[in-house]
C-alpha cells in the first residue's frame, strides 16, 4: 500500500472502520527503530502508515497522559474517560458492538424496553446501490451520543480544572503521537498489515455489489 497517495480523508475512513478490538502493539515493538524520514513524501507515508498501525497504543497514550496530568483530581479522569468515549463511538465497530451489548443487558430485565431501543428500519429501494446503513446506538443516531458524551466531557474539564492545564496535556498528547508516528520506521509487520486490512476492504466493496 502506497501511503504517500493516502489522503486524510481516507485515512480517517479507515480508522473510522477499523475493528475497534483490535489489541495494542507489543511495548517492546512500538519503542524500537527510531530513524530519521529522508525527504517530505517518505515522512508524510510514514505518519499516515504508523498513525494506522499503531492506532490503539497512540489512543491509549493520549488518555494515559491526559489521566497523567490530573492525577490528584477524580473529576478530570472521569472527563478523560468521557473524552475517550465519545472518541471511541466515531468508531463504526465499536459503536455497533456497544449498542449490542446495551440493548442485549436490557433485553434481559425488560423486553419491551429493548423493543423501543431498536433502530428506525430504513427502505429497501431495487435497482439502486444501498447507501451506508447509518449507525444507531439505543436506537438514536450515533452523533447524538457523540455529542452528549463530548458535553459532558468538557463541563468536567472546566469544573475539575484550568482551562489553560487541559490544553497544555492535550498538546502534549498530540506532540508525542506525532514524534512517534515521524520518527517510528514502519516494519516489515506495519506493512503486511496494510496490505492485508487494503485487501479486505477491496472484498467487503465486491461483495456487496
Amino acid at each position: 500500500m502506497d501511503w504517500g497517495n493516502v489522503t486524510t480523508e481516507d485515512l480517517i475512513d479507515a480508522l473510522r472502520e477499523v475493528d475497534w478490538s483490535s489489541p495494542p502493539r507489543p511495548v517492546s515493538e512500538f519503542f524500537s527503530r527510531f530513524t530519521i524520514p529522508r525527504s517530505h513524501s517518505k515522512w508524510n507515508s510514514r505518519v499516515k502508515c504508523n498513525l494506522y498501525y499503531y492506532r490503539t497504543n497512540y489512543f491509549i497514550l493520549m488518555i494515559f497522559i491526559l489521566g497523567l496530568a490530573f492525577l490528584r483530581k477524580p473529576l478530570a479522569i472521569v472527563a478523560a474517560f468521557l473524552t475517550a468515549l465519545s472518541i471511541a463511538f466515531l468508531n463504526d465497530s465499536f459503536a455497533v458492538s456497544f449498542n449490542e451489548k446495551v440493548t442485549r443487558t436490557v433485553r434481559q430485565f425488560s423486553p419491551h424496553l429493548a423493543a423501543k431501543l431498536r433502530p428506525p428500519i430504513s427502505p429497501v429501494i431495487r435497482g439502486r446501490s444501498s447507501a451506508k446503513r447509518a449507525i444507531h446506538i439505543c436506537g438514536r443516531p450515533r452523533w447524538v451520543f457523540v455529542l452528549i458524551f463530548s458535553a459532558a466531557s468538557c463541563i468536567l474539564w472546566l469544573t475539575s480544572s484550568n482551562l489553560l492545564i487541559v490544553l497544555w496535556a492535550l498538546l502534549i498528547g498530540l506532540l508525542a503521537v506525532l514524534l512517534h508516528a515521524s520518527f517510528r520506521t514502519p516494519n516489515l509487520k506495519a506493512r503486511l498489515n496494510t496490505f492485508r486490512e487494503e485487501f479486505r476492504a477491496v472484498w467487503r466493496n465486491y461483495s456487496e455489489l
